[in-house]
């Protein structure tokens, strides 16, 4: 009796933290619905306004309000530097300083509202390719998952585990781009701004591993009650009834059994996903676009993010997916670990579901990065331009060709 009035409360105290993530969600994106209507038209709008009526009538809404970010003249993180390869000086009109804490938290906020509308807005999908990497013999294709899915469950059947999914994604998704931006410029002041530059890339790289880290460690509890819940024929079909079971027969164990695996699935795919936008906004903006960043409209860029995001997302796909598709199969399986449930699997099955999946990171992607640029608009912080080489660096080369 007492361990069960232990893990009440501690459900309780769960369930309000959840609470004021999702609060702060529904508030801030409403905000954000009206900046981009007039940029991506009434059709996405209302997509997104659907998305928002359904995250507020979740169980765990409440009002809660959100703090913006003032004017305010802060000291530079690198005082009496300009790092090249990660950092741009102020434009007139930003609400916050490059590296300014402030900046750093609405990074943060805007990794929250990307990871988790475009994560939650794919769940179907997700639940069909998770299904088709656990039992491919049930479930033989796309269009077939989704015919037995619906056969079975109905349609309400393809939004299980909508929310964990929601819930750890919003997690992942503060430190995912929250860190990657403090990680790019405490890097980069490590470097210095010549070889930040020349090793810019590597860098990016660098960054992304360290912020998926921490990220991964977020998700990773909400990630087992989502996979449960969408694999595992009777099991709860609710995070709030999912959460206590997992406790309860696994302990904690069974919330982070499968962080090593993320991991592996995870950190490449980071790191592919922010290296692969970095470098490919800097050569569309370098040889596809016909004019220099700073004349193309607000719009104009985020088509552009938009396209190299998309780009990037093909790739974090393919690299992920073996890992992807372990994560499922151990999740799945009690008592099992990554290394048996890869040999279970077989070379060919962690290939399994890898073309939707492509369709899916491919778009997930995309939108991440158009919804994370869009709100750094909306919130008027400063969008560095891509790198270009210090006049240093230029100097030098110029005296060596002498």
């Amino acid at each position: 009796m007492k361990d069960r009035w232990q893990h009440h409360e501690i459900w309780n105290l769960f369930t309000s933290c959840l609470a004021k993530l999702s609060a702060v969600f529904c508030s801030s994106f409403s905000k954000v619905l009206r900046h981009l209507r007039q940029v991506t038209g009434p059709f996405l709008y209302k997509m997104w306004q659907s998305l928002l009526e359904t995250a507020k009538n979740n169980p765990f809404g409440s009002p809660f309000h959100v703090a913006h970010c003032e004017s305010s003249a802060e000291k530079d993180l690198v005082p009496g530097r300009t790092i090249s390869a990660a950092a741009a000086v102020g434009e007139a009109g930003d609400s916050c300083e490059f590296g300014s804490r402030k900046y750093f938290a609405l990074c943060g906020l805007g990794g929250i509202l990307s990871c988790g509308i475009t994560h939650t807005a794919i769940v179907p999908l997700d639940l069909v390719k998770c299904r088709i990497q656990v039992d491919p013999a049930k479930y033989k294709s796309v269009v077939n998952g989704f015919k037995v899915t619906i056969r079975e469950d109905g349609t309400r059947g393809l939004a299980k585990g909508w929310a964990p999914t929601f819930y750890g994604y919003s997690m992942q998704g503060l430190f995912k781009f929250g860190l990657y931006e403090v990680f790019k410029v405490l890097y980069s002041d490590i470097l210095g701004e010549e070889n930040a530059y020349v090793w810019r890339t590597s860098l990016y790289l660098a960054a992304s591993a360290s912020a998926e880290f921490f990220a991964d460690i977020a998700l990773s509890p909400m990630e087992a009650a989502k996979v449960r819940i969408q694999t595992q024929p009777g099991f709860a079909s609710t995070l709030r009834a999912a959460m206590p079971i997992i406790y309860k027969d696994e302990g904690l164990n069974g919330f982070y059994k499968g962080l090593v695996p993320l991991w592996m699935r995870q950190i490449p795919y980071t790191m592919m996903k922010f290296a692969c936008f970095e470098k490919t906004i800097e050569l569309l903006y370098k040889y596809v676009v016909p004019k220099p960043r700073n004349e193309c409209t607000k719009a104009e860029q985020l088509v552009v993010t938009f396209a190299a995001g998309y780009i990037a997302g093909v790739f974090c796909a393919i690299v992920s997916h073996p890992a992807d598709t372990v994560v499922s199969k151990l999740n799945q399986e009690k008592g099992s670990t990554a290394l048996e449930a890869a040999k279970k699997l077989g070379m060919a099955g962690l290939w399994k579901g890898l073309a939707p999946r492509i369709v899916m990171i491919g778009t997930l992607t995309a939108a991440q990065w158009f919804i994370y640029d869009a709100v750094k608009v909306w919130l008027r912080l400063p969008r560095p331009p891509p790198p270009e080489m210090p006049e240093s660096l230029k100097r030098k080369l110029a005296a060596k060709e002498q």
